[in-house]
């Protein structure tokens, strides 16, 4: 099978996926390394990797380049998050058939205007689209797509925009009737309360996504355990991990003014040759280099 198929055959399987979010195709090889199932192709990790703010700053083309050379590397699907689809559904038209080109197995679509305000921003500016505006973008995803397996999720912000479970549940019917694969519900609240609502009051027939950045606490065998989800995201650890590190690392190289100490802590040289691709490259040259 190929990575599309792959993907379409875990979202029906009733099996919770795991998906890491990545900014660059290093990232995504230590994801597929670690064991995750998917590679979460992350516009907030993307833009916070330019140290640019996570609304619709970057191009399309910045982001459709980054997600094909993710794709390039990894064995495992690709599920690009291209925010609100960088415009309206003609838009849509247009990138949706570039993103299945460029190696994606999925997008992930959301509800709000453009440009778009990240979600977990305090007092950020959360305004959606109307639903019959936002079924024409899903519609328009759907049936530019070329292969059948390529997936289209709908993500409704509803909840993070304060409008409450009524409204949540009334716009992820209506993307699931407008031909969506899948819903993605996300919540910028501390606990999982308001997603485990959401997920009790579910009755449509697609299954669902979670990123529950906000609520830690929920484990995949609780996830896996509500019976309605195909997808949990870890929507921005890697670039929060690589900063982390950094900031450690470069600290400790200014305190010690130098880098004995330091370097015994890092990855080798030759480790990371070899996440480069290294020995492949040597297959190559063994072979054609004459």
């Amino acid at each position: 099978m190929n990575k599309n198929q792959l993907f379409r055959r875990a979202l029906e399987s009733g099996t919770l996926m795991t998906a890491m979010a990545a900014h660059n195709p290093l990232a995504a090889k230590l994801a597929e390394q670690a064991g995750f199932d998917a590679v979460w192709g992350s516009g907030f990790e993307l833009s916070a990797s330019y140290a640019v703010p996570d609304a619709n700053i970057l191009s399309s083309g910045v982001h459709l380049g980054m997600m094909r050379a993710i794709a390039s590397v990894v064995s495992v699907p690709l599920i690009a998050d291209i925010d609100t689809g960088f415009g309206n559904a003609v838009n849509v038209s247009y990138v949706v058939p570039q993103y299945e080109a460029a190696g994606a197995s999925a997008v992930v679509m959301e509800d709000k205007t453009f440009p778009k305000d990240t979600s977990l921003r305090a007092d950020g500016r959360q305004e959606l689209v109307r639903i019959e505006e936002f079924q024409g973008k899903i519609g328009a995803a759907v049936d530019s797509r070329c292969d059948k397996d390529f997936a289209v999720i709908a993500r409704t912000e509803a909840l993070i925009a304060g409008l409450g479970q009524v409204e949540a549940v009334k716009r992820a019917l209506a993307y699931e009737e407008a031909g969506a694969d899948a819903i993605l519900i996300h919540s910028k609240q501390k606990t999982p309360d308001e997603i485990l609502a959401f997920i009790n009051a579910w009755s449509g027939k697609i299954p669902l996504v979670l990123v529950p950045t906000a609520y830690p606490q929920l484990t995949e065998a609780d996830i896996a355990a509500l019976g309605k989800v195909s997808i949990v995201i870890y929507g921005n650890h890697a670039v929060r991990a690589a900063v982390g590190a950094m900031r450690r690392v470069f600290d400790q190289i200014r305190k010690d003014g130098g880098i004995r100490e330091v370097d015994k802590t890092l990855p080798s040289v030759r480790n990371i040759i070899s996440l480069q691709g290294d020995d492949a490259m040597r297959r190559i040259e063994a072979n054609y280099l004459r």
